[in-house]
């Protein structure tokens, strides 16, 4: 994922990516993989599906400040996602321009969780007593770029770590990554044939080493079967935490997509199809399956 242009969303795009390539080693492990087999020509081939942020619901922060940056930038809200396991909420966003990612942002539903972990997430942001984006031009694409890689609240200790990875894996991410790309997502029906479905991707990738995530299945389908996601498992990385402690937490991960042709279309001939032929969106019982690639149960498991 790169984009050439200066606009504002291309230098968040861009400085997120390299941010995100240069710490989660499967990114260039595939990339590598697919120029060596002739699937693409280089890293500019690939088409990026979304990228998916995950946020603390709390005032000040949350999706309610953090989609101010990406409506600044030209996206449209659409529609609204809830996971009660997970005590989450989701929205995702649709791009002005088709060559940028959706962006998909959860939030945590902190005053669901037990008081123990809520007193946590509430000392460590207790500082943000104002809308940080607030502060932010919106047409500095710098600027943003900064912010999102910059820490909110103070890094937290091991103790407080673990206190939250016991009651909600997705908090103790959160409370140590901040808004570090959590994943971004290859468009497996843009690339050509033999690869293009998930069944024979997820072949290719399993057969370079990648491990996937299987929590309702390797391929996770919509209800309507014209959305199939699959994605990789964490890989871990050593963090140290303000008492000095060093742990080995989950990073982040990559996603994989098919958006297939929706019944409508079906009459198209292959070089006629464009994104909008396609299935749009996202599907809630994929996409809460897909945020266990971070939980330790994949991480650790098969």
């Amino acid at each position: 994922m790169h984009f050439d242009e200066k606009k504002p969303i291309d230098i968040v795009l861009n400085d997120l990516f390299a941010h995100y390539q240069k710490h989660v080693s499967d990114v260039n492990k595939i990339t590598n993989a697919l120029i060596k087999t002739g699937v693409i020509e280089s890293e500019r081939d690939i088409v990026n599906d979304h990228i998916a942020f995950r946020t603390l619901g709390v005032k000040h922060l949350g999706i309610a400040s953090f989609e101010k940056i990406f409506l600044a930038l030209g996206y449209v809200k659409k529609d609204y996602f809830h996971f009660e396991g997970k005590k989450l909420d989701a929205y995702w966003y649709a791009p002005q321009n088709p060559l940028h990612p959706r962006i998909f942002v959860s939030e945590l539903r902190v005053d669901d969780l037990g008081k123990e972990a809520q007193d946590i997430i509430y000392k460590y942001t207790a500082k943000i007593t104002k809308d940080p984006v607030d502060d932010l031009d919106l047409n500095n694409g710098k600027e943003l770029a900064a912010f999102l890689q910059k820490p909110l609240w103070d890094l937290p200790s091991s103790t407080a770590y673990k206190t939250l990875l016991a009651e909600s894996e997705y908090a103790a991410w959160v409370i140590y990554n901040r808004y570090y790309l959590n994943h971004y997502t290859i468009s497996i029906h843009e690339l050509k044939d033999g690869y293009n479905t998930l069944e024979e991707f997820n072949q290719f990738l399993e057969s370079i080493g990648i491990k996937l995530n299987n929590a309702g299945g390797k391929i996770k389908i919509s209800e309507d079967g014209l959305l199939k996601q699959s994605s990789t498992v964490s890989a871990l990385y050593n963090a140290t935490f303000s008492d000095g402690q060093v742990l080995e937490i989950a990073g982040s991960y990559v996603e994989f997509a098919e958006r297939k042709v929706l019944p409508e279309f079906q009459q198209l001939n292959k070089d006629q199809i464009k994104a909008e032929h396609r299935r749009d969106g996202f599907e809630t019982n994929n996409a809460d399956k897909i945020f266990e690639s971070t939980y330790s149960t994949q991480i650790k498991g098969s």
